[in-house]
């Protein structure tokens, strides 16, 4: 294959006429790009001046399509990294309707990106289902992930001010709801008692209303230390007045309790039941101790013996 040999005024020549021709691609992808286009783009709908006293249910998707007038660069820009601008729509309409048209809110609409002009609106008219509204009262659940140091441990149940939240919206959405929580309280190594204010968890739903939005949370730690307390076993169901001997009549039963709460915990706190009619319905010759009732602050370690031997005198 032929080489052609170009002279270095030749060369010169070439190189000025390509530089020329980049020069004016350029000035010409300048000027296109810097006339007005239309382009259309996706926009999440947001809701505003909400009426209060109706309880709604949107008919259509969450995303609308919005045809924007803007230049080359503008839409450019937007298609290469994309746009996930909230449209804010106004529902004061609804108090006496069931549509909202967002044509006639064009001039009240701005778009997110700045500079936009907003040309129409895919679809135009917005329809809404309206559902009886009422108020309810639920209690708040606290979600915690709490680890402690060594030897401690929750001393009694969390406090929440308040513990209980008001939510209105939709009838039928509202009797499904039975409680409502909290964002996780997280703490690692706790060693004292927690007091904050945790976030209530968000509404997903633009027809409901809660609030307070927010609750102060008390969260008992202390440390534990182990204590061991003879119980007293409690014989139930001997319906036909049997005398019956239990032996042992008291259990050991041992457990970790709360530092603060060492000297005020004794026998009074717990009870342990024996079941007759195991004996009676069943013929077990032994009867298995259960503790029926024990402190919220307290850990059973263990009961000392499971089982009690009894003999019954007919």
């Amino acid at each position: 294959m032929a080489i052609i040999k170009l002279s270095a005024n030749e060369q010169r020549r070439l190189s000025a006429f390509f530089t020329c021709l980049v020069l004016a691609a350029l000035a010409w992808l300048c000027i296109t790009l810097s006339n007005p286009y239309n382009y259309t783009v996706k926009r999440v709908l947001s809701y505003k001046n909400i009426p209060q006293k109706r309880s709604f249910h949107s008919l259509q998707s969450d995303t609308v399509d919005v045809t924007i007038k803007g230049t080359g660069w503008q839409m450019l820009y937007t298609m290469m990294h994309g746009s996930s601008n909230v449209l804010y729509a106004d529902l004061s309409p609804l108090s006496n309707g069931n549509y909202v048209v967002l044509g006639l809110q064009q001039t009240q609409i701005v778009d997110g990106d700045a500079n936009h002009e907003v040309v129409n609106f895919n679809p135009d008219t917005l329809y809404f289902d309206f559902l009886n509204r009422m108020e309810k009262r639920v209690p708040i659940k606290l979600l915690s992930r709490i680890s402690y140091q060594q030897q401690f441990a929750q001393a009694n149940n969390p406090i929440l001010r308040p513990s209980y939240i008001n939510i209105v919206g939709p009838t039928e959405r509202l009797n499904k709801i039975t409680e409502w929580d909290t964002d996780s309280l997280i703490v690692k190594k706790a060693s004292e008692t927690i007091r904050t204010r945790v976030n209530l968890q968000p509404v997903n739903e633009g027809n409901i209303t809660i609030y307070p939005k927010s609750v102060d949370v008390v969260y008992p730690i202390d440390e534990f230390t182990e204590k061991t307390l003879q119980i007293p076993v409690k014989l139930i169901n001997n319906n036909e007045f049997y005398n019956v001997n239990m032996f042992p009549q008291k259990v050991t039963v041992t457990f970790v309790t709360s530092l603060r709460r060492y000297a005020e915990t004794d026998e009074d706190y717990f009870e342990a039941e024996a079941d007759l009619n195991l004996w009676k319905n069943n013929g077990y010759s032994t009867l298995p101790v259960k503790l029926t009732r024990m402190p919220p602050f307290c850990k059973i370690i263990s009961v000392n013996p499971q089982n009690i031997d009894f003999i019954v005198k007919k």
